[in-house]
């Protein structure tokens, strides 16, 4: 080994040795670059604004509404059957339409009764003609009062048995007791009717009855003359019906007072049996502050909200009022004017760079 190659294998030994020796620190070192990056970049990103929608606070009026669901019912309904068992033998009406009342619906065969009043109707002029006899004849004193009396219980007789028999007659007929729309046939022309045996309905649908029931805590609010509002299924319309009556007493088993409001119904649109989704107002305050309610955030009991200022959020504790299904009344805390953050509120902390990106309005419920 030539000195020249003796010396270039002392030099790569002593470098490869000083390499590993101080191998850790130059790894320390990087690492510690790197570290004093990272603050760097958590700070632009803590700088980046957080874009949120807002609201400018306006005084409110705030209604406390009692939201229930009820039943639409008939104002009156009934089952049309014969009083009188008997083949029928007309059905005057049309399934489906409006009727009178009064008006004759139905027939069952009335032959022998109309014979037996033909033969009594008959008779009758005979009876009145030997009363009027028999007064002439006690006026005279040619007959006795109790031979007069006789004859005159006789007449009397006579036409109490006419009219037994036209009450009998009228029980064949089947008439519609009030005004209303007659419903679907259940029977035809030749088939036997009795009194068990249902020929159609008759249901009045103006007015309509809304019947619900309230808690007991609702109880003393509820009374004949209290105003309600009330929608349909598939139907944008508020309605607006009164009270008229309620329950004496609380169902046992429930706790619950039924009541009954009745809403006119003048064109018939809405039909008994849907059910009615009704809101009763308590009471009503006039120029409150109301926030939606998915702008407060509970922490440690408090109630917070966040509020923009001079491009930051904001953290304002609140003391709320009345609630509603989807909004807070505010009873300090905050006044007409703020500006209320009412997204990201999860996020955001006092201090917090944000950016307003939609404005919405501010509206109580």
């Amino acid at each position: 080994m030539t000195k020249k190659t003796k010396i270039f294998v002392f030099v790569s030994i002593a470098v490869l040795i000083l390499g590993m020796a101080f191998f850790p620190a130059i790894r320390r070192l990087f690492a510690s670059s790197d570290q004093t990056e990272a603050p760097i970049q958590g700070g632009e990103a803590s700088r980046r604004e957080l874009p949120v929608s807002a609201t400018i606070l306006t005084p409110q009026t705030l209604n406390n509404m009692f939201r229930i669901t009820g039943v639409l019912l008939p104002d009156e309904e009934v089952d049309l059957t014969f009083e009188s068992p008997g083949k029928i033998t007309h059905i005057y009406f049309r399934e489906g339409t409006f009727v009178e009342e009064g008006t004759l619906l139905a027939k069952v065969n009335d032959e022998p009764l109309q014979a037996e009043l033909k033969k009594l109707e008959a008779q009758l002029p005979l009876a009145e003609d030997r009363l009027y006899r028999q007064q002439t004849l006690l006026e005279k004193d040619a007959i006795s009062q109790e031979t007069y009396q006789s004859v005159a219980t006789q007449l009397e007789t006579l036409k109490a048995d006419i009219e037994l028999v036209k009450a009998r007659i009228r029980q064949t007929e089947l008439r519609a007791p009030f005004s209303g729309m007659i419903g679907l046939r259940q029977v035809s022309e030749g088939a036997y009717a009795s009194p068990t045996v249902v020929v159609t309905t008759l249901t009045k649908i103006s007015p309509l009855k809304i019947e619900f029931s309230i808690t007991q805590n609702f109880v003393n609010l509820i009374k004949p003359g209290t105003e309600i509002e009330f929608t349909v299924e598939n139907d944008l319309e508020v309605y607006n019906a009164s009270v008229y009556a309620v329950e004496p007493r609380l169902d046992e088993q429930t706790f619950s007072l039924f009541a009954r409001a009745r809403y006119e119904n003048p064109d018939g649109k809405i039909k008994p049996g849907q059910s009615a989704s009704i809101r009763i107002k308590l009471d009503q305050i006039d120029n409150a502050i109301v926030i939606p309610s998915i702008a407060t955030v509970k922490e440690m009991g408090r109630d917070i909200v966040y509020v923009y200022e001079n491009g930051k959020a904001k953290e304002i504790e609140i003391m709320t009022g009345m609630r509603t299904a989807s909004s807070v009344e505010v009873v300090s805390g905050l006044a007409a004017g703020d500006t209320l953050l009412t997204t990201g509120v999860m996020q955001l902390r006092t201090g917090m760079p944000v950016r307003i990106d939609r404005m919405v309005p501010n509206i109580a419920e």
